[in-house]
């Protein structure tokens, strides 16, 4: 099974029903978040975006977030609309008597996902780049299959320019970027390296304490992780959650599918999360799906 070549390249607009938008107002917005997630929120200057994730005390995430600042008090956090609820009452639980409200603000927002030629050429290059215009906001995201890719944040009711692109081939897309955005069905399931979140700027080791901090930099500095993300290539479906098996041991599974969609040209992709030594070149399976490993588009921290 090898990876097929494209037929063509994916340019065009996709509607992200899937996701929403909580907004954090107040002036210690940014100091909040700070302390809540594993980025750098202090920092934060208005043409940058985030890549951050909130964890339980022993590092498990419960959420990934995209967070750009619209104002000096004022955050939107784009995450999973299957996570927005319980996500959105656990940090308001530790507001106390911080200077900052936080809301469900969905209802708000269009968000779509930009591929190729429909990514503004005024966005910066890099990763996590934020450009504001006007009402609206793009964020510069890592390219899947070689496709440049950005996220729009605009009024409801509004759309960027731009051929029709589909949610499924946006989802594919996704997955070829290797950089996992967390679901329902994999809540809890891993410390932010074990979706290489520290590769991808989804963690800062510098900033001070947040939940799970202890043991998001053990894990980092104590050579105690054993698992990471990779890219699979399967010839039949897979799902968020699915357990992933290596060929030298049936009962025990090696590792979990974050994210998959189907291949616009047939099979399956998907980002797992497994244990390191699993990447033998042994037979990966899931269900009734035989897995290949194929090349991560980014280098791991550790190589660096």
């Amino acid at each position: 099974m090898s990876q097929p070549s494209p037929l063509l390249p994916l340019n065009g607009v996709a509607p992200l029903g899937s996701l929403g938008v909580i907004a954090a107002e107040g002036d210690e917005a940014a100091a909040f978040l700070h302390s809540q997630l594993t980025q750098d929120f202090a920092l934060l200057g208005v043409s940058e975006a985030r890549l951050a994730a909130l964890c339980t005390a022993k590092g498990r995430m419960l959420a990934s977030f995209i967070a750009f600042k619209r104002a000096h008090d004022r955050i939107l956090l784009v995450c999973r609309r299957d996570l927005l609820p319980p996500t959105l009452k656990r940090l308001q639980m530790f507001v106390l008597r911080a200077k900052v409200k936080l809301r469900d603000a969905s209802d708000g927002f269009a968000l779509h996902g930009l591929a190729g030629e429909a990514v503004p050429a005024g966005l910066g290059a890099a990763p996590w780049t934020h450009l504001a215009d006007g009402d609206t906001s793009v964020v510069r995201l890592y390219p899947g299959a070689g496709t440049p890719r950005a996220l729009w944040v605009g009024p409801a009711g509004t759309a960027p320019a731009g051929a029709a692109l589909s949610e499924a081939q946006w989802d594919w897309l996704e997955v070829m970027s290797g950089v996992a955005t967390l679901g329902q069905p994999v809540v809890e399931a891993f410390v932010p390296q074990m979706l290489n979140y520290e590769s991808v700027g989804g963690v800062n080791f510098k900033k001070g304490c947040y939940p799970g901090q202890e043991v998001v930099a053990r894990s980092q500095f104590r050579g105690t992780l054993k698992r990471r993300a990779y890219l699979v290539q399967a010839d039949a479906p897979l799902q968020s959650g699915q357990e992933v098996f290596h060929a030298s041991d049936a009962e025990q599974p090696t590792g979990t599918v974050v994210q998959a969609a189907p291949n616009p040209q047939g099979g399956w992709d998907a980002i797992v999360s497994m244990q390191t030594g699993s990447a033998d070149g042994a037979a990966l399976r899931a269900g009734e799906a035989t897995l290949q490993l194929l090349p991560l588009p980014y280098p791991l921290l550790e190589d660096i």
